[in-house]
């Protein structure tokens, strides 16, 4: 396997080694491009071609670190890589680092760590959601079966361990703590709240551990290795707290509500598997204080949602109550939190950048 931490790089904004292809060729041949809310990247001189450079980079030394000599393991651990995605989390690893001096080389190998662990962890969550499709493509585990999907993210963790391994023992902890918070989330997803446990507050405390806490690292981890002031961590580690709660609720709202989306997901999907989401544990509570039409609408919701009819009965049904409504203002003050924790950086693009992908993640419409 190939170290991602490649030495012979030279500085941003002193171009590419000659073996690199150079920006627009790889952004192109990888697809890559920037997600809503990181215009601000983009129009900067400076800093937009220095990102899309890095997040090249990332790009191939993602298919470096997955590369294996096995043809079945090769196969399988290329499958979501392949299948592309937004990139968002060694996006704002990249972007972090420009606190401080995100030219160094362990940057875009921190920018792979948490991007591989991403991974990992999708390979796990569409076995126990039993998704058929992932950004697309049918997912790992209905091709080559639910034990091949597991072991493969086992293998994508360890790759993704061995590079973080490489960045020395703080990096190691960092990662290892947000695994288990990861672990923990899909846990306490798997089991439900106990029974004194506010059933909207145990969902909140779960996608703050499987969606939010890999997040903060990745923020946390750019600024470490680009050297930046260490009173940026924490600031980082809340937004990015913070940012991926809200972000993860628009996505969830998003698919009860049945707005077509990007990423191959069937709207309704959570709403047909039983994951309990915002608006239908709003909807249980609004059951429970006499709101009758709650009641007759989780009668459908509990009921036999295999057949498309019935399932998009449910979902237009969910789209309609106030629960909807009210999942959206809880997302946006997630969000709006999450652009008060940035108040102690420094003005300018990162932290501008930032701020509008905080708002975007609570403003898709499609």
């Amino acid at each position: 396997m190939t170290n991602s931490a490649d030495h012979s790089w030279t500085h941003a904004g002193h171009g590419l080694p000659d073996s690199e292809p150079s920006l627009n060729t790889t952004a192109i041949a990888t697809g890559l491009q920037l997600p809503a809310g990181f215009a601000a990247i983009a129009g900067d001189a400076e800093l937009g071609p220095a990102i899309t450079n890095n997040l090249a980079r990332v790009e191939k030394k993602l298919r470096e670190a997955i590369a294996n000599s096995d043809p079945l393991a090769d196969a399988t651990s290329r499958h979501l890589v392949e299948a592309g995605g937004k990139r968002i989390r060694p996006l704002l690893t990249l972007l972090c680092a420009h606190l401080g001096d995100a030219s160094l080389p362990a940057v875009v190998q921190a920018a792979v760590v948490v991007e591989l662990t991403h991974l990992a962890t999708l390979y796990h969550d569409d076995v126990m959601d039993s998704a058929p499709f992932r950004r697309g493509a049918p997912t790992a585990h209905e091709v080559w079966g639910n034990s091949v999907a597991v072991l493969t993210g086992d293998l994508i963790f360890a790759r993704a361990s061995i590079l973080v391994s490489e960045l020395g023992s703080r990096a190691l902890g960092i990662q290892a703590r947000t695994f288990e918070r990861l672990c923990l989330g899909q846990l306490h997803e798997t089991v439900g709240p106990r029974p004194d446990e506010d059933p909207v507050e145990h969902y909140l405390s779960v996608i703050a551990d499987k969606t939010g806490s890999l997040v903060a690292a990745s923020g946390q981890l750019g600024a470490i290795f680009a050297g930046a002031d260490p009173a940026f961590e924490s600031v980082l580690v809340e937004y990015g707290e913070k940012v991926g709660v809200a972000f993860q609720l628009a996505d969830d709202v998003i698919d009860v509500t049945g707005i077509k989306v990007k990423s191959g997901k069937s709207p309704g999907t959570d709403l047909r598997e039983g994951v309990p989401t915002l608006p239908v544990l709003l909807l249980r509570k609004a059951a429970l204080d006499g709101d009758q039409s709650a009641v007759e609408l989780l009668k459908l919701i509990d009921g036999d949602l295999t057949s498309d009819e019935a399932l998009a009965q449910a979902v237009a049904g969910l789209r309609e109550h106030p629960v909807t409504a009210e999942s959206w203002v809880v997302a946006r003050q997630w969000a709006n939190e999450a652009i008060a924790a940035l108040a102690p950086l420094p003005d300018g693009v990162v932290k501008e950048s930032l701020s509008n992908f905080a708002v975007a993640v609570v403003d898709r419409a499609s």
